[in-house]
């Protein structure tokens, strides 16, 4: 109409342009002509640059308050370009035929040609004056696509709803400037700037009404209606039924590297997020949040005329539309024009009480807050009225890719799914993801091939099967990995190859492509289904919606119309408690009266309550027998409620407890990582300080689980084992450690905290058991559905758990996923698995009656087992009638019509098998036989009444209800009210049971108590019985034997988590006889070998049928295999066990087990959930049912001992698995992969957790439990209502986990773990002390000296005059010499030690109690000591300081430099030159010093960084001290960083082999050369020089506890000890003092002397001013000791022993002097044979292997191992000792010396009259003469040894002591040690006497 401004065109150009055109698309490989008119343009397009009006308006939309830019999605506005229908440009179109423009015009986009700006965006709030009669609508102006400009139509030109009576014409106004009277549409484009390059048309470009919202804003409102802009209708593709290869698919390559295409602007990942502050109006509570969806009830946004839905991604980013190559899609970060804007009202969000079904309800972010919403101008689709009561079904819209439209109207009847949303968001993952899935950035699918996928897997669905994302997901990555880059798919082959693909379906999906938008696809299918019936007929399953959009690419979505996927879909998005909460509100609202009233009459229409009544009246009174009869036996009601079965006293229970191997297994680990946390050194835990164990544990708000787990308690004797509890009190106390997490927690955790406070040496246990149940955080807990949730946060997350160092939690839980995401608390080293089962063979030949554990993978695996009757079955014939129903009543949810089904079947099963037998044909066979089961096994002969139990779970507590009450009236009306109880189970209740009832309870158990009651499921063994069990979860409660039966029927898809599926077929898990399973397992491990081979190569999504098929039709017991188990049902009487096989047998396990005696009685730990029971039970025991409040029978942990139902207890029968009939959604789970069914384990694992990635690899089922832990912490994440969400980065160090399947025994395990925690602990504080009693003392005359008296002090008169006990009487010198005494004892040695020289000694030890005044080794932590042991983290090494020390040692007659290590703290200690670089000497005290301790403290070490006993802190009661620990140099850096707090003294790296003599020589020569250098410095500062303190004191590494026994043994610290000594009057006349090695005999008896003069060893106080010219041997390996004291002793020197103080010594198996490992120099042999000590010597010059071992240690090795060669007349000759000069060596234990020194005006031994069976002169010096040898005499054929440091040395000495005068030598007898030369040899000769 009209025309518009001449373009000027040019013909050549135009030619030009075409053949260009013709040419490119002619070598293209696409149908797509190159634009044409693109070329043409005369003068470019202008847009308008400055978007600053605009910016602010961004950020409320982006998630999390990004900038824009970035993250931002390309979710470009649906309303695209708008070009002909037969057009394929990809570009924008150029004006059509544009004049030039009037001067002085502006000619930009979005205004008029006046100026004024006409975009909607910014006439939101402007006042517009519209004519009456006129219209506001909105024009699309293709330069500016995602603009809306306003204009005001005369309506009488725009068509009504029906797009019809629209006049031909136009007129309009332009609202801008106000210009009227438009009467041309070409003259109105061109005032608006349209700048069309087509023909205005009017239909074409006025697309929207718009209208007034709830805060009075413009925003775009319905599409106006013309009758030539509907889409196409679904085209039913009939041209192509074959199916193309399943490969094809699959090859279609992307797009190049350069692929980027858009994706959905919605998000599954937690991280990005709405805004709190702009919560999006569209949210809804689904699993995922935060998620843009439909609203949840229309009050949400309640304006006039509409709601508007505003989603996140409203905030888009697109720029000036840019010519672009085919196949290039457009980078998705091009910064867009925001339309969005803020209004300026405010409204609350608020909530209405309607359904939750459709959409779910957000949080509010602040209850009663107002916030301001956002109204997004966009494509709005209206929702037809009456959508689902005319269609029957409510349409799920499964985001795409692209942009869905606004949907209003009655938005109550669709739903819009994120479901696959993430699996088109590949160019969102991060390239660390894309790296750990093996791919790369070139190997993103594009939108395309998505869509293909997409439509292959939607085509290959069953017509019962869903989609799930886990499943489309796998397929996503496997395409990447096996299509990396490829041919593009262009625009117009895509539509004929997703017709293609969809094809193959038959009809299920159908592809429509969409001219102009996704909203225009929407809304013409939802229009269409609302044409009647005749459409509802082929309404395909799934319509894919496609959009090929010129700016943002393809987009397309999902619009799923079949019954059953869309109400499954849309019932899957909602929580438990959402549905819960959904299923009341249906009950509460009367919404479920059409479906009572279908449920009123029978299956055969008669009225079911005038038929229950008429058949009560028939029986007059009379009930059905209960037992021992059939239905058919009728007596008086009174006389049936009085029927007791006869109790026997073979079958009593008993209350015996046992513990198998794989809960101590577990137990053990939890120990082990107990001590690796005390172990690591972050001092999270010392266990070191705790002696006594503490616990509690928290369980699901469930009463029979509370009562459950105090019985487990009381049973496992645990609380008596940890000293809690005395027996007597135990029984009663049990339920006072357990703690139910509901409303009431706060008195006892309260009460348990403050006992944790108030107990800092208690280690407490916190055990959060079934952890997994409520983990929502405490911020957003709340009551739901009746329960409250967060209350587990808020106790195992507070700060006092969290801080308090004496208390460990320890989460228990069968499926701890939600405690394994990214965040999680416990670290991955701190959880413990329940060890798998392997194969059977580990049995090996036990009995196939022996228990095992068969859990869900058992359960899945059952169904490969092929048997007539499996144990894991789905109900076909119940799903069809529940299909049925569900077409009938879409408005409610299916649990409710499959609840009323159930309850249906039940009622009329009870009917048909009492009454009623008509009906048997309209019960489904699996309820039949149930019922059939529950009714007759109590009335089979042997059972005695007892029957089986049939779970029946039914989450909704409603619903439940209805089901016990509706059930009760039906049995009793038809007089079964005393065959079986119908219990409901509900956790918020005790349990509760009609007394007739629980006198046959008792009856069986032989319980006298009348008050007893049941109070666990497990207390209900053997009782005929229908448990309703309700709930949102089961919560963990073990159910008895006797449970045969579980109907799941009600779980279908809306348990669509691993663990809230699993945990509800984890009711069936329990132990099972190993022989039940052994052959069925054997067939399957056939059948994989088998069948798997041909499965594995099986890539396409094609499902196969599940095997085996249910059985249908068999009413058999439920055996494993149909040729073992005899049909009860059918031949009872010739079965040798009249129970019939396993449905007898899960009642219990009789069995016959002889009691055993025992003089002393035992207890055995029976630690099981419901692990069966091989308790050995004396038949004539009763147990204890004394009290009503314990549970008396748990028959997972007791067994009757008799039976009396199979021929008299001769044979015991098999424990059988439990059947689980399931929904037909759930069966498909558990049944395992196949085809494109995934199993259970792909399913997102909680539904409190989200995956943290788009993509991840695929769940294998095999993961064992670490492997699966590792799995889940990499790809899941907490969501933000998650207790975990915001936890700490670093898992907290006292957290614990231990996992494993349902009922397998796991309280039994932590209850173990209690007990051997407590156990360790003990064993912590002891330690293994010697324990020996000094060898035989002298006897002494003490008429010679007078014992002193009793006193504190020794009197140094009176010790003068106590003789020295030559004789070392420590027990670790029994394997050495003795020493010559005058009064020496005849026969001291043992004659049994007699040639065991060689055998080691095992010494006697003791365990002893650490007390506080104890010294520790490396392992010890504690918040007193851990800064004097251990330095801080920072600076560890870097603040020691390293220092040489020299001086000149007098002995060695050379310089000796040492090197000091020492800590910045302890510099104080030492004296250095001015600058500070030089360490001048080591400070003393004067002796005058007030301070507490004097000595400096030297501890030589070798080999025992970790268990030397190094930290005396609390030995020293925290009392300043200086401690130096003297180490060789090789192992300095060890030492140093065990304990970088010490002082290390490193000895010269000549000394690295040298023994413990050199070590002690050095600390002396140190000691000395340090005092003078002291009292140089004091004496320069007025301090006489003999008041500068002169001892130290040397103590072994092994020094542990120090007594005092005055009169009673008593524990003191090592500061008493050494505080009283130095204390001891005229201590400087003192060489020694020590105390005694502690016995256990000193306990018996007191000390016979207060001090005595004797040998001191291992503890010692040395004057090193006295011992100034006495030095230990250097060279010394053993026996340095005595050989130091005998030399102080012969000097003249005092040694002074303190009896009442008593030292242990701790026995420490690690490092030490232990000898050297010796072996040849030179090994060539790969197993040198050991080398025996005669070998240690040889010849000089002769051909002897030599050895690898320093010459002095192979010398005392040969010595003591072979001196009966060297000196054969001293053996066991006490009276002829052999005779060694100023030394003493130990020669063995066989032979005595006789020590004597040759210095001058020394004190000896009277050797008058003595006659000596040897010489040994061992590097005798100058004081040795010929003369002094003279004064012996020794025994004919005595024999000489001399040692020399070499063979010249050796001849000198023979000369100079004229040895040759009595001695006899041959060339033979010189001998040396076997070490090469440069090892410096000793030499030794040998001589006898003459």
């Amino acid at each position: 109409m009209g025309n518009s401004y001449a373009g000027q065109l040019k013909s050549a150009r135009f030619e030009e342009a075409l053949h260009n055109s013709i040419k490119a698309s002619l070598c293209s490989g696409s149908g797509d002509p190159q634009p044409i008119f693109t070329q043409l343009y005369l003068e470019p397009v202008h847009y308008p640059g400055n978007m600053e009006d605009i910016k602010p308006k961004v950020d409320m939309y982006l998630p999390c308050g990004k900038p824009p830019g970035q993250d931002q999605l390309n979710g470009q506005a649906s309303n695209g370009l708008e070009v002909d229908g037969n057009s394929d440009t990809s570009s924008p179109p150029p004006p059509y035929l544009h004049g030039p423009s009037p001067d002085s015009c502006c000619t930009m986009d979005g205004f008029c040609q006046a100026g004024r700006d006409l975009r909607l965006v910014s006439m939101l709030t402007e006042p517009i004056q519209v004519p009456a009669g006129f219209e506001l609508v909105g024009a699309k102006s293709p330069s500016i696509p995602e603009h809306i400009l306003v204009c005001a139509v005369d309506r009488r030109f725009l068509p009504d709803e029906n797009g019809k009576n629209a006049l031909l014409g136009f007129s309009g106004n332009c609202v801008g400037c106000g210009e009227k009277g438009f009467r041309y549409f070409t003259e109105f484009s061109n005032h608006i700037n349209l700048k069309l390059a087509t023909q205005p048309k009017k239909q074409k470009h006025l697309k929207y009404y718009l209208v007034k919202n709830c805060q009075d804003a413009l925003c775009k409102g319905p599409l106006i209606c013309w009758k030539d802009c509907k889409t196409r209708q679904f085209s039913i593709s009939s041209e192509s039924t074959s199916k193309p290869n399943s490969s094809s698919s699959l090859s279609i390559k992307e797009n190049g590297g350069t692929n980027r295409h858009s994706c959905s602007p919605f998000s599954l990942s937690g991280r990005t997020q709405t805004p709190s502050s702009y919560p999006s109006p569209c949210q809804v509570g689904h699993k995922h949040p935060p998620l843009t969806l439909l609203p949840v009830f229309s009050s949400l946004f309640i304006c006039s005329s509409c709601v508007v839905f505003c989603p996140v991604s409203s905030a888009m980013t697109s720029g000036p539309p840019k010519k672009r190559h085919r196949g290039w899609h457009p980078n998705p970060l091009v910064p867009v024009p925001p339309t969005a804007v803020p209004v300026p009202a405010i409204q609350p969000i608020v909530y209405s009480p309607g359904s939750v079904l459709a959409t779910p309800t957000p949080q509010p972010p602040v209850a009663g807050v107002l916030q301001p919403q956002p109204v997004t101008a966009g494509e709005t689709v209206i929702v037809p009225n009456n959508l689902l009561n005319t269609s029957g079904v409510r349409p799920v819209i499964l985001i795409g890719h692209g942009t869905l439209p606004y949907f209003y109207g009655n938005v109550g009847d669709i739903v819009v799914s994120p479901l696959l949303v993430s699996c088109y968001k590949g160019n969102q993952l991060t390239e660390k993801t894309l790296s750990s899935l093996g791919l790369n950035s070139s190997q993103l699918l594009s939108v395309e091939t998505v869509i293909l996928l997409t439509l292959q897997y939607l085509a290959r669905l069953g017509s019962e099967q869903i989609p799930l994302r886990e499943v489309f997901e796998q397929i996503v990555l496997k395409a990447m990995l096996i299509c990396p880059g490829g041919p593009s798919i262009s625009p117009a082959q895509l539509p004929w190859l997703a017709r293609l693909e969809a094809s193959v379906s038959g009809g299920r999906v159908q592809v429509l492509v969409s001219q102009n938008s996704l909203g225009e696809g929407i809304s013409e299918s939802l229009r269409s289904l609302c044409n009647g019936p005749l459409h509802q007929q082929c309404l395909p399953t799934y319509v894919v919606i496609v959009f090929a959009s010129k700016m943002s690419g393809n987009e397309f979505c999902v619009l799923v119309l079949g019954k059953y996927q869309a109400r499954a879909l849309a019932e899957g998005m909602l929580t438990t408690n959402e549905f819960l909460k959904e299923i009341s509100y249906e009950l509460i609202t009367g919404k479920v009266s059409v479906l009572e009233s279908n449920f009123k009459t029978t299956s055969l229409g008669d009225n079911l309550d005038k038929q229950l009544l008429h058949i009560q009246r028939q029986r007059k009174g009379q009930v059905i027998k209960a037992f021992q009869g059939d239905v058919t036996n009728h007596i008086p009601s009174q006389e049936a409620a009085t029927m007791v079965p006869p109790s026997e006293s073979g079958e009593l229970l008993s209350d015996m407890f046992q513990i198998h191997s794989p809960q101590l297994s577990v137990a053990r680990s939890l120990l082990s990582l107990v001590c690796s946390i005390a172990d690591s050194g972050s001092q999270s835990l010392d266990l070191g300080r705790f002696c006594k164990v503490d616990f509690l544990v928290l369980v699901p708000p469930s009463h029979v689980l509370v009562n459950q787990t105090a019985h487990r308690i009381q049973q496992s004797g645990v609380l008596v084992d940890l000293g809690i509890e005395d027996a007597s009190s135990a029984h009663q106390t049990s339920d006072q450690y357990v703690v139910r997490l509901d409303g009431d927690f706060h008195a006892k955790m309260e009460a348990f905290m403050r006992k944790v406070k108030q107990n800092p040496y208690t280690l407490f246990v916190l055990i959060h058991d079934n952890s997994h149940v409520d983990l929502t955080s405490a911020r957003s807990g709340s009551v739901c559905h009746g329960e409250l949730q967060g209350i587990a946060d808020r106790v195992v997350n507070c700060q006092e758990v969290l801080e308090a160092l004496n208390l460990l939690v320890l989460q228990v839980s069968c499926f701890p996923f939600t405690l394994q995401t990214r965040q999680s608390r416990i670290s991955v080293h701190n959880e413990v698995h329940w060890p798998a089962n392997t194969e059977n063979s580990q049995f090996g030949e036990v009995s196939p009656k022996e228990l095992v554990y068969f859990g869900l993978r058992d359960y899945s695996s059952s169904l490969r087992w092929g048997v007539a009757s499996p144990i894991l079955r789905c109900d076909d014939a119940f799903e069809k009638m529940v299909n049925t129903l569900l077409e009938r009543h879409p408005h409610l949810h299916s649990m409710v019509i499959r609840s009323y089904l159930l309850i249906q079947q039940y009622t009329e099963a009870m009917m048909a098998l009492t009454s009623s037998p008509s009906l048997r044909d309209h019960i489904t066979p699996e309820t039949l036989a149930m019922v059939e089961d529950l009714i007759s096994a109590p009335g089979r002969e042997g059972t005695r009444g007892r029957g089986h139990m049939l779970l029946v779970r039914v989450p909704s507590l409603q619903l439940a209800m209805l089901a016990q009450e509706r059930l009760e009236d039906v049995r009793d009306k038809l007089g079964l009210q005393f065959c079986f109880a119908i219990l409901l189970g509900s956790p918020a209740t005790e349990l509760s049971l009609p007394r007739h009832f629980a006198n046959r309870l008792r009856a069986w158990q032989g319980c006298e108590n009348e008050d007893w009651i049941p109070q666990t499921y497990e207390d209900l063994e053997g009782l005929p019985c229908i448990v309703i069990f309700t709930g949102k979860d089961p919560l963990g409660e073990t159910f008895p034997r006797s449970l045969k039966y579980c109907d799941l029927r009600l779980i279908d898809s809306s348990y669509l988590t691993r663990t809230a599926l699993e945990q509800e077929v984890g009711l069936a898990c329990s132990y099972v006889s190993l022989g039940m399973v052994q052959e069925p397992r054997r067939l399957e491990r056939v059948y994989e070998t088998v069948v798997m081979k041909d499965y594995s190569l099986s890539l396409n999504f094609l499902s196969p049928h599940p095997i085996p098929l249910p059985s249908s039709g068999s009413l058999a017991e439920n055996g494993v295999s149909s040729s073992n188990v005899p049909d009860s049902s059918q031949k009872p009487s010739t079965s040798s066990c009249p129970l019939g096989g396993k449905a007898g047998s899960i009642m219990m396990d009789y069995r016959t087990v002889p009691g055993t005696t025992s003089s002393s009685p035992c207890r055995v730990k029976q630690e099981c959930d419901s692990l069966g029971n091989a308790a050995p039970c004396p038949s004539n025991t009763p147990p204890s049912c004394s009290s009503s409040s314990s549970s008396l029978s748990s028959s997972s942990t007791q067994r009757p001992s008799q039976s009396t139902q199979c021929g008299g207890g001769s044979k015991s029968p098999l424990v059988s698995p439990r059947t689980v009939i399931l929904s037909h959604a759930a069966y498909n789970l558990l049944a395992g992969e196949s085809g494109s069914q995934l199993s259970s384990f792909s399913l997102l694992p909680h539904a409190d957790v989200g995956w943290s990635s788009l993509l991840r690899p695929r769940f294998r089922p095999n993961l064992q439990g670490a492997e699966q832990s590792l799995f889940y912490r990499q790809w899941t994440v907490a969501r933000q209502h998650h207790a975990d969400h915001e936890a700490p980065p670093v898992p907290h160090p006292r957290r614990l986990l231990l996992s494993g399947p349902p009922q397998v025994g796991k309280t039994g395990a932590y209850l173990q773990f209690l007990r051997i925690l407590f156990r360790m602990l003990i064993r912590l504080l002891e330690v293994d002390v010697y324990d020996e009693e000094e060898l035989e003392e002298t006897i002494t005359d003490m008429s010679e000296a007078t014992p002193p008296a009793r006193t504190q002090w020794p009197d140094i008169k009176e010790i003068r005059k106590l003789p020295f006990d030559l004789f070392p009487r420590d027990p670790k010198f029994r394997r050495a010499s003795s020493v010559y005494t005058d009064k020496m004892p005849k026969g001291l040695k043992d004659p049994k030690l007699e040639g065991e020289s060689q055998m080691p000694v095992k010494r006697e030890t003791v365990l002893i109690r650490l007390s506080m005044f104890a010294a520790h080794n490396a392992f010890h932590h504690c918040e007193q000591c851990h800064h004097y042991c251990e330095g801080s983290p920072a600076t560890q090494l870097s603040e020691c300081t390293f220092h040489a020390f020299t001086f000149c040692s007098s002995v060695l007659g050379e310089e000796v430099q040492l090197h000091f290590i020492i800590p910045k703290a302890k510099e104080q200690h030492f004296v250095f030159s001015q600058h500070g670089s030089h360490l001048e000497s080591m400070r003393l005290p004067l002796v005058s010093d007030p301070s507490l301790l004097k000595s400096p403290i030297f501890t030589p070490t070798t080999g025992r960084q970790e268990h030397g006993l190094f930290n005396i802190f609390h030995a020293m009661e925290g009392t300043a001290h200086l401690h130096i620990l003297v180490v060789k140099e090789y192992e300095m850096q060890h030492y140093r960083k065990q304990w970088p707090n010490h002082i290390l003294l490193v000895l010269p790296a000549m000394l690295n082999s040298a023994g413990v003599g050199a070590a002690r020589f050095m600390i002396k020569e140190l000691s000395y050369h340090n005092l003078e250098l002291e009292r140089n410095r004091q004496e320069e500062q007025g301090v006489k020089r003999q008041d500068i303190w002169p001892f130290i004191v040397m103590m072994n590494d092994s020094c542990v506890l120090w007594n005092a026994h005055q009169p009673h043994l008593t524990n003191v610290s090592l500061k008493t000890v050494l505080q009283h000594i130095e204390a001891t009057p005229k201590i400087f006349l003192y060489t020694m003092c020590g105390t005694r090695k502690w016995s256990s005999a000193l306990a018996r008896c007191l000390p016979a002397m207060p001090f005595s003069r004797c040998h001191l060893h291992d503890f010692v106080m040395l004057n090193v001013d006295l011992t100034q010219n006495l030095q230990y041997d250097l060279n010394r390996y053993s026996c340095e000791e005595v050989d130091f004291n005998l030399r102080a002793n012969s000097s003249g020197l005092l040694l002074c022993r303190f009896n009442h103080f008593s030292l242990m010594k701790k026995h420490i198996p690690f490092g030490g002097n232990k000898d050297f490992l010796v072996k040849p120099k030179l090994t060539v042999m790969e197993n040198p044979a050991p080398i025996s000590p005669y070998q240690y010597v040889c010849a000089p010059d002769s051909d002897h292997t030599l050895l690898a071992a320093p010459a002095q240690f192979l010398l005392e090795k040969f010595l003591q191992s072979c001196s009966h060669r060297l000196f054969p007349k001293a053996v066991q000759n006490n009276s002829n000792p052999v005779l060694s000069i100023d030394s003493f060596l130990n020669i063995g234990s066989e032979v005595s010396v006789c020590y004597f020194s040759s210095r001058p005006h020394s004190s000896n031994l009277d050797h008058q009259g003595l006659v000596f069976s040897g010489l040994l002169l061992y590097l005798c010096d100058s004081f040795v003469v010929s003369g002094l040898l003279k004064k012996f005499h020794f025994l004919k054929g005595a024999t000489l040894c001399v040692i020399c440091r070499d063979r010249n040395s050796l001849r000198q000495t023979i000369m100079r002591l004229e040895l040759e005068d009595e001695w006899q030598f041959r060339l033979r007898d010189e001998f040396q040690t076997a070490n090469c030369s440069e090892d410096r040899p000793l030499y030794f000769l040998t001589g006898r006497h003459v």
